[in-house]
């Protein structure tokens, strides 16, 4: 894996961020387990953690 050696700005940062959030990923809560709704919600808490961080950083 190749990595970007170049420091990311907190604008990049919130950008990546909301970009990685419009994915296209189907979701089928008819077709969902208990695993399924989990991880949704272990997903959706991340994302507000790393929203926080990032918001953060900036004050």
């Amino acid at each position: 894996m190749v990595r970007n050696s170049k420091v990311l700005s907190k604008n990049e940062k919130m950008k990546k961020l909301f970009e990685a959030k419009n994915e296209d990923v189907e979701f089928s809560a008819v077709e969902a387990d208990r695993d399924d709704i989990e991880a949704l919600d272990r997903a959706q808490a991340a994302d507000r953690r790393q929203l926080h961080e990032i918001i953060e950083e900036e004050e």
